[in-house]
């Protein structure tokens, strides 16, 4: 086998003909990760050469030739069209939320068990509620006292008035900047070991549970179902995913890997943004139902079913992404390559 540098060029021109044809290709989705790294180390070798040959300037057809095959590089590199860019970003984001199952689980996880304990310690002492359901969410010691004793101001409670299209956007506005804002929260904190993130959402969970348990000491609790499960299935999903996000950065932190803390955060950190995007439109339609279907006068079975078509379009969707993640091998004999080179 020739090994002169002459040969060894020629192979690596070959090589780089044979990638940007690949990725050129209509019907071929792309390249491996290990391949567009290799793509992106002869792009930058031929450059160099294009660079050394423009000092020469001996051969023109040559220069123009290489000229070309860099021009074709640097559009794939670099210069993606905006279908192509949004082809990737849905990609990526499919690919992280089927890879953050397992924080996705752990997200729900806390938020059922802060709903279990602060709805079977409200169930037990009623008058613990105001300690449970803060009054900044707008129910006060009083209203609390009021809706836990008496059925007829819970029926009326749910029984909510209509309300105009313009008081139901702004409505709408205040939810999601309010909930976006919960998120982002359970979100930001994950840098801090996680630790704040967990609170956080096992507090959510608590306040959740002790003022469902109000409404469901009656004996038909589909009323109360109704009225929160429209817009809670959007809203808690999103929320989740904020938490799954943190949660990811939470372990990079308190748990980095062999190559250190800072790689564990650029590992951690592209997933935990997709979780945050993916939990953005939820909110919206979180927002939405909350301010056009809660405040309606809907009744209960057009909104049960409203909550059944957001369950299985969240549901849906979560399985079909870990699923056609899961087809996806990412090739890391690159890694073993550093390790042993």
């Amino acid at each position: 086998m020739d090994a002169s540098p002459a040969a060894d060029e020629r192979r690596k021109t070959q090589r780089f003909e044979v990638l940007l044809a690949r990725t050129e290709q209509v019907r071929v989705r792309g390249l491996r990760f290990d391949e567009l790294r290799e793509l992106g180390e002869l792009y930058r070798y031929h450059t160099a050469r294009l660079a050394a040959q423009r000092d020469r300037d001996d051969d023109p057809d040559a220069l123009r030739a290489l000229n070309a095959l860099c021009v074709r590089a640097y559009t794939i590199l670099y210069g993606r069209s905006s279908n192509g860019a949004r082809r990737d970003w849905l990609a990526e984001l499919r690919d992280a939320l089927g890879r953050t199952w397992r924080v996705q689980v752990v997200a729900w996880a806390l938020l059922f068990a802060g709903m279990l304990v602060g709805g079977g310690l409200a169930w037990r002492d009623p008058e613990a509620l105001p300690a449970f359901v803060p009054e900044a969410l707008g129910y006060s010691a009083g209203s609390l006292d009021r809706l836990e004793s008496s059925p007829a101001a819970r029926a009326e409670f749910l029984a909510a008035d209509e309300m105009g299209a313009v008081h139901k956007v702004l409505f709408g506005s205040f939810l999601f900047s309010n909930n976006t804002r919960v998120g982002l929260l359970a979100f930001a904190t994950g840098m801090l070991a996680g630790i704040p993130t967990v609170l956080l959402q096992l507090y959510n969970g608590i306040m959740l549970g002790a003022f469902a348990s109000i409404f469901l000491r009656d004996p038909n609790p589909l009323p109360f179902l109704a009225w929160i499960l429209p817009h809670g299935v959007p809203e808690l999903t999103a929320i989740c995913l904020c938490t799954a996000g943190g949660l990811q950065l939470g372990a990079a932190v308190a748990a980095p890997s062999r190559a250190g803390r800072a790689a564990a955060l650029r590992a951690a950190v592209p997933s935990a943004l997709m979780l945050v995007a993916a939990a953005l439109p939820l909110f919206v339609v979180a927002a939405l139902i909350e301010s056009f279907v809660r405040q309606s006068q809907w009744g209960v079975a057009p909104r049960l079913a409203v909550a059944a078509l957001c369950l299985a379009g969240t549901v849906g969707a979560l399985a079909l992404t870990h699923r056609y993640a899961r087809r996806e091998r990412v090739d890391t004999n690159w890694l073993r390559e550093l390790t042993t080179g």
